[in-house]
């Protein structure tokens, strides 16, 4: 009998001390079905493809850039691994409805949740360059960081003015379309 009652108690020991040891999922927005691959070669392709928009639109000062899904969550995730505590890990970025969708996985102490955060794409009248406006974040069952909002949109601030770089100097953003996976900017070589 006392062996029993020995094996029960170490395996509600085991079982506890288990359980402490793992982060517990709290839920949050459903991650797309699909995910988005990560990729280095996809942020290679886009800075290329970025130099080559401005050297073909060096003579008629018209440059287009159109940028996918893989190349911005690619973009992002390598950024997010760059940081030695990133305010979250796992991006997915969908372009949807003319409108950006990042996906995200946040973790505060043991637990863990998915978070999703929706943005507006649009023009800084003032230095030509894009805009993000946070329209809606859903942290899941968490409460949003203080100040999470600020270093997300700083974040993709960044992303976006980052990846075009000294090559953008003198350029001046005309439009901004965002629709089925794809975003496309046209501007304008000052």
């Amino acid at each position: 009998m006392k062996t029993k009652t020995t094996s029960i108690t170490y395996f509600f020991v085991i079982l506890v001390l288990a359980s402490l040891a793992c982060t517990v999922f709290a839920g949050g927005p459903d991650y797309p079905e699909q995910a988005v691959p990560v990729s280095e070669n996809e942020v290679q392709n886009m800075r290329t493809l970025i130099e080559q928009a401005f050297i073909a639109g060096a003579d008629s000062g018209l440059v287009t850039l159109q940028f996918t899904e893989s190349q911005l969550t690619s973009y992002i995730a390598l950024k997010m691994q760059e940081q030695t505590n990133p305010p979250f890990t796992e991006p997915q970025i969908l372009l949807r409805d003319g409108q950006l969708q990042m996906y995200g996985k946040i973790a505060q102490g043991m637990i863990a949740a998915n978070i999703m955060i929706t943005m507006n794409v649009s023009i800084d009248e003032t230095s030509g360059l894009p805009k993000i406006e946070i329209v809606s974040a859903d942290f899941g069952p968490i409460p949003a960081p203080e100040g999470m909002n600020n270093a997300i949109s700083a974040i993709i601030d960044e992303a976006f003015t980052g990846s075009l770089g000294p090559v953008a100097t003198g350029f001046r953003l005309e439009s901004i379309v965002i629709a089925d996976g794809l975003m496309t900017m046209t501007g304008r070589i000052k």
